[in-house]
């Protein structure tokens, strides 16, 4: 059994508390708030960008902490699931890692790539993992792109756009604050750069433009730059939409006998899949991959379960690992550095 403590308790923190309740081998023991209704179970309070507000909760058998440090000293919790804001990422994770846990620690890793670099030393000097929850890859339309991508059965990719674009995150004063999330270029993007290193992998360089107001990159369209010639990939991602279509994110990846599409929304605030994922293939037929809605927990579910198996030695944890975080980061940066300059950014 692997013993959790949850460290924050806004939206993140309590769809992560959510998931876990579903899976076998582990159970959230603690949890760490310094808001006293939530300690009480009183979460009616939070709500985010997707999925149902928070209700009244039974905690009888769950040790709620005011202060993180009486926590982390727990001696009977395993795995610190740390869903805090970015700006607290660092000294969180350090104590954590001295206080002999393992750490799941939400997306980015850190918005600086200094502090990102120690915590992965951190982990490797205490023997503890460094799991850093980048969700994307376990929603069911992208890790069946991935899938199909990584399996080579569509021949390689000729090109591949992305698009990942919200309204302002009037649900979070963290994500408002560019000096703690990064801006949407990291705290938003940074889904997109994971998912493109784990489909492609690393590129040579990148060029982007955007929009930089506010102290940061507020939307951007970047072209990633590979050795192959006969590939091009590229993203936008950006907080500008009117609130009328608060969220979007979507693909279309052209293979040499296939090609994946998908598109979803959220449109007065109600789910709507624009294009279900499709795999067009060269006798002209259209077929449909989507294998229908699932709730928003689900996804959460898969990926903590797959941190699970990593402590159990069963992965690498490779979609997880810091290493694979902190490429993702470090792409974020060039491409911010490309808007900054207008020009091409070694990688």
């Amino acid at each position: 059994m692997i013993r959790v403590g949850i460290a924050g308790l806004g939206f993140m923190g309590m769809t992560h508390y959510y998931a876990i309740k579903r899976l076998k081998g582990l159970r959230v023991d603690a949890l760490s708030t310094r808001d006293p209704q939530k300690r009480a179970g009183d979460w009616r309070s939070i709500q985010g960008n997707f999925g149902k507000r928070g209700g009244k909760e039974n905690l009888a058998k769950v040790r709620a902490y005011e202060h993180l440090d009486e926590m982390l000293r727990d001696p009977e919790l395993d795995l610190i699931d740390i869903c805090l804001p970015t700006s607290r990422h660092c000294d969180v994770t350090l104590a954590a890692l001295k206080a002999g846990k393992h750490v799941l620690l939400e997306k980015p890793i850190s918005i600086d790539l200094e502090e990102g670099r120690k915590m992965a030393a951190a982990a490797r000097a205490a023997g503890k993992r460094l799991l850093i929850a980048h969700v994307l890859p376990f929603f069911p339309d992208f890790a069946q792109a991935l899938a199909l991508v990584r399996s080579g059965k569509f021949g390689k990719i000729l090109a591949a756009h992305f698009k990942r674009v919200i309204s302002k995150p009037d649900w979070s004063k963290e994500a408002r604050d560019a000096g703690k999330s990064g801006g949407p270029a990291i705290d938003l993007h940074i889904h997109d750069t994971h998912f493109i290193q784990l489909l492609k992998g690393t590129p040579q360089a990148v060029f982007a433009s955007g929009i930089f107001a506010g102290g940061a990159v507020q939307y951007l369209d970047t072209t990633y730059l590979y050795a192959d010639p006969g590939c091009t990939v590229t993203c936008s991602s950006g907080g500008i939409s009117m609130r009328g279509r608060s969220f979007t994110h979507g693909f279309e990846i052209y293979m040499e006998r296939g090609s994946l599409l998908y598109e979803w929304a959220t449109v007065e605030g109600k789910p709507r899949p624009l294009m279900p994922l499709t795999l067009l293939t060269t006798d002209g037929k259209a077929q449909p991959l989507s294998k229908g809605p699932t709730d928003a927990v689900k996804a959460f579910e898969l990926e903590i379960k797959y941190a699970a198996d990593a402590l159990h030695g069963k992965h690498d944890g490779e979609i997880l690992s810091a290493e694979s975080a902190l490429a993702a980061l470090t792409l974020c940066h060039r491409e911010i550095e490309s808007v900054r300059t207008g020009r091409i950014v070694a990688v």
